[in-house]
């Protein structure tokens, strides 16, 4: 291949903004076709996208043979059937995140992908963008020397019951769609760059409830990873607080000093040493997902190494898994 031509499984509200406008910005990339089970969102989603193709059926969309590669971005019960089905065709796959519904599902999709020869990537795009990368330079480095511990704290209010009638953010929280709730939705993207940062756990474990009973699944999670390398990580995720009491900060000690950051509100970095601050500040992206992209085309088209491999998504699926089993 010496171009990658996209086809879209799952034009939703995540492909709007943060992916979907990439694929045609990135070198050597296209997106020729995109698919929706809501026909008239489909076509409606490719005439302002300016896609040539649309589709109601996946398997179409698959075998379409202007398509050479697919991104999945539909709800996480449906990630391994299409990723299998793209395999079967003979062709690579970038998946969202969560990977899947649970660790043995990703571990399966990781599996195919190896047995059949072909090329899978995962969606931690958080792990391709500058204000992250630095995080790890700095890491790298031993800024703060050697790191102790990271504890991170994600508070959000609950979904209003307004909000719950909205299909986009009901699924989120049915856990036969999503695997759990706002847990699984969000912790991903921060278990991933823990993963990023510090390599494989040696063990990890948790407590998860439903507190607020608003929904079926749990809205309060406590998380501990020892990681391999000695790092500790204790994480909280409280998703029925106060609009006034929302929170995102993440902090990562070391013997010399801390990194704090943010999540979710990617504008700056703080390092601290003995007392004084230095701030490195970044700009919002504006496809979020675009550095991830890029180095999944290269990876694609073998030009570079696969930003985030199956076997690591299934990692986080297994984090996440055991912070929240019962």
């Amino acid at each position: 291949m010496k171009k990658i031509k996209w086809g879209i499984i799952g034009c939703g509200d995540v492909t709007e903004v943060k992916s979907g406008p990439a694929f045609n910005k990135v070198k050597n990339s296209e997106l020729v076709a995109v698919m929706r089970r809501d026909g008239a969102k489909a076509k409606d989603y490719a005439l302002r996208h300016n896609v040539a193709k649309w589709y109601t059926d996946a398997d179409k969309l698959i075998n379409d043979s202007d398509v050479n590669a697919i991104y999945i971005a539909t709800p996480p019960s449906s990630h391994e059937e299409y990723a299998v089905a793209a395999f079967t065709a003979r062709k690579p796959v970038y998946v969202e995140k969560p990977m899947a519904l649970d660790a043995a599902s990703a571990i399966r999709m990781a599996k195919a992908a190896k047995e059949k020869n072909l090329k899978l990537s995962v969606a931690h795009y958080r792990n391709a963008q500058p204000l992250f990368n630095k995080i790890k330079q700095l890491l790298n480095e031993k800024a703060i020397g050697n790191v102790r511990f990271v504890k991170s704290e994600l508070y959000k209010q609950s979904l209003s019951a307004s909000e719950l009638q909205i299909p986009k953010n009901a699924w989120r929280v049915d856990p036969r769609t999503a695997g759990g709730g706002l847990f699984h939705d969000l912790a991903p993207h921060q278990l991933g760059l823990m993963y990023y940062f510090f390599g494989e756990p040696a063990k990890v474990s948790g407590i998860s409830l439903n507190q607020g009973g608003l929904y079926n699944a749990d809205d309060m999670v406590i998380g501990n990873i020892l990681f391999k390398n000695g790092v500790l990580f204790n994480g909280i995720w409280c998703f029925a607080v106060s609009r006034e009491d929302e929170k995102d900060k993440c902090e990562i000690v070391g013997e010399k000093g801390t990194i704090s950051f943010t999540f979710f509100n990617q504008r700056e970095i703080t390092l601290t040493i003995n007392s004084k601050a230095e701030t490195f500040s970044f700009d919002i992206l504006q496809h979020v997902q675009q550095p991830m992209i890029e180095k999944v085309v290269e990876y694609f088209l073998d030009a570079g190494p696969n930003p985030c491999s199956g076997e690591e998504g299934a990692t986080v699926m297994y984090m996440i898994d055991q912070i929240t089993k019962k």
